[in-house]
């Protein structure tokens, strides 16, 4: 399964539109492009810039216009070349280094993409698109404070753009300021009332109540139709939060389940294929190999927080990450990055001390301080646990588990836009759970007790000042009392969690999915084939 990243939460930056043309022979031609990559013709906009390039090889306009293309089609290896020659042929552009930034980002090179992303900061000037495009950037590499400036500058000079204002909600979002948040979201719609996205992320920013919700401005725009598919399953999603804050759950499911059939319908995902890597790691990563494998890289110790989502991994990382000597660098998806890369290369064997030393500047590279040590909640690190143990032998690795069919259930009911593929039929949920669970049990069995640790979310919610010294003693801290007052933390959040743990412990989520029992049936009937009934009640 690909690494999330950063993007398992709710960063919907658009892409980067391209500078207005300069007058020339080529401009009809450029403008042309724009067109067609508006409205999603990728390929036309590749033949066009072919052919522009062609006869002018100079052209900046047309090597941006691919950069896109290659990024959209998820090609950064051509992206970075054709930002390379955008920059190269205007140096001053900032969208240019904008988007090369964009691409080194997606090739896991964050130093890079954040001396890019400052370079395009030092010829931003004035204009909103630039302003806008950059705080994109910076959220993506979690400067959320210069994102929303970035953001909040964009909007200034032109308040009239709803994405503008959409982005500025975005990072409003991360960084806690909420109310602004949903106040630049009724802005950007009042503009655009079809703009599904700032609609799905103004349901999220606070509960619902009978008296003062969306549902009704939501309904009416479905029953409007005429929406394009990925904008309905955002309607869907949205529609399925806001009708569960105001306990009407049958029309909750509804939606959510017409959202999933939708989103399922437009992917192409084999369980199996996920399930059969699960399994190769339970078989190949024993106890035996790993007391074979040569320790890696000791200069550090991080803290994982791992798990699927949804299951109280950012409350455990915002626990942990209150204390005065950590700091999170959220959801960077180094070490897989790493690891993969590595495996490109070797011949034969992994060295997994130069993977532990690449992993720790790649993920502390201008976000921690050499002194300080930090959190890593790239959740599908589950998967590499061993190797992580090998590798950064000093590591703490926490999973973070929940019951069943809630766990099931709040990642049914959410939408990550593509990502963790296995969420959105109930099959394909249930056989991922208990691969999920499966590997759990190994890594618990195989890694030694004082680097692993698993955690129950419903213990940290029932009692959170115990669950809380366990977890500090665990990765080694003293205690501090603020660890209690997690949620008066001003750290960004930029996972799917953000508006969460900025309340207190809660535990109204627990046993949630009764409500849909019947018709959550399906899936617990699957469940039942290797969980007992009694964590299935």
């Amino acid at each position: 399964m690909r690494e999330a990243g950063l993007v398992s939460g709710l960063l919907l930056w658009s892409s980067l539109l391209p500078t207005a043309s300069p007058l020339g022979s080529n401009s009809p031609k450029i403008d042309a492009a724009d067109r067609a990559f508006a409205s999603g013709d990728l390929a036309a906009v590749e033949r066009i810039c072919a052919s522009v390039l062609a006869a002018t090889p100079s052209d900046g306009r047309a090597w941006k216009l691919l950069t896109e293309t290659a990024l959209l089609r998820r090609r950064a290896d051509a992206a970075i070349v054709c930002a390379d020659r955008a920059v190269a042929l205007s140096p001053d552009d900032p969208i240019a280094h904008i988007l090369r930034a964009k691409c080194l980002f997606f090739l896991g090179e964050a130093a890079q993409a954040f001396r890019a992303a400052n370079a395009a900061s030092h010829i931003v000037g004035s204009a909103a698109q630039a302003l806008d495009a950059l705080g994109g950037i910076f959220g993506l590499l979690g400067f959320h404070d210069r994102a929303y400036e970035l953001c909040r500058r964009a909007v200034v000079a032109r308040s009239s753009e709803p994405q503008y204002l959409f982005n500025l909600a975005a990072t409003e979002r991360m960084i806690g300021r909420l109310d602004d948040a949903e106040d630049h979201c009724d802005a950007a719609i009042a503009l655009k009332p079809r703009y599904a996205l700032a609609h799905y992320l103004r349901s999220d920013l606070r509960l619902q109540t009978p008296d003062r919700n969306h549902i009704a401005e939501m309904e009416g725009l479905l029953r409007q139709g005429r929406l394009a598919p990925p904008n309905e399953i955002m309607l869907r999603f949205a529609l399925g939060k806001e009708y569960e804050d105001v306990d009407l759950p049958g029309h909750a499911f509804d939606h959510v389940e017409a959202g999933c059939n939708q989103q399922r319908s437009l992917m192409s995902y084999d369980a199996a294929a996920d399930a059969a890597e699960i399994e190769r790691i339970i078989r190949t990563q024993t106890r035996t190999w790993l007391a074979a494998v040569r320790p890696g890289f000791s200069g550090a110790a991080p803290v994982f927080v791992v798990g699927l989502p949804r299951t109280g991994t950012t409350l455990v990382e915002r626990i942990i990450g209150s204390h005065s000597a950590i700091r999170s660098v959220g959801e960077v998806g180094a070490f897989g990055t790493e690891l993969h890369r590595a495996m490109k290369v070797a011949s034969n064997r992994l060295d997994l001390e130069d993977i532990g030393r690449r992993y720790v500047n790649a993920a502390t590279a201008f976000r921690v301080p050499q002194d300080v040590r930090f959190i890593d909640k790239t959740l599908q690190n589950y998967l590499h646990c061993g190797l992580i143990h090998r590798a950064l032998p000093a590591a703490k690795i926490i999973l973070v588990q929940r019951r069943a069919l809630d766990a099931c259930w709040a990642m049914y009911k959410s939408h990550f836009q593509g990502m963790f593929p296995f969420t959105y039929q109930q099959t394909d949920l249930a056989e991922y759970y208990m691969a999920f669970r499966r590997l759990s049990r190994h890594w618990k069995e195989t890694l030694p007790p004082d680097t692993f640790l698993q955690i129950n979310y419903e213990d940290v919610v029932r009692d959170q000042a115990a669950a809380s010294r366990r977890l500090i003693a665990f990765v080694g801290l003293a205690w501090e009392d603020d660890v209690l007052r997690f949620h008066k933390s001003p750290a960004p959040s930029a996972t799917a969690s953000a508006v969460q743990v900025r309340r207190p412990i809660y535990t109204s989520s627990i046993g949630k999915w009764q409500l849909h029992a019947q018709r959550l049936a399906h899936l617990r009937e699957r469940l039942a084939r290797e969980i007992p009934q009694a964590e299935l009640a």
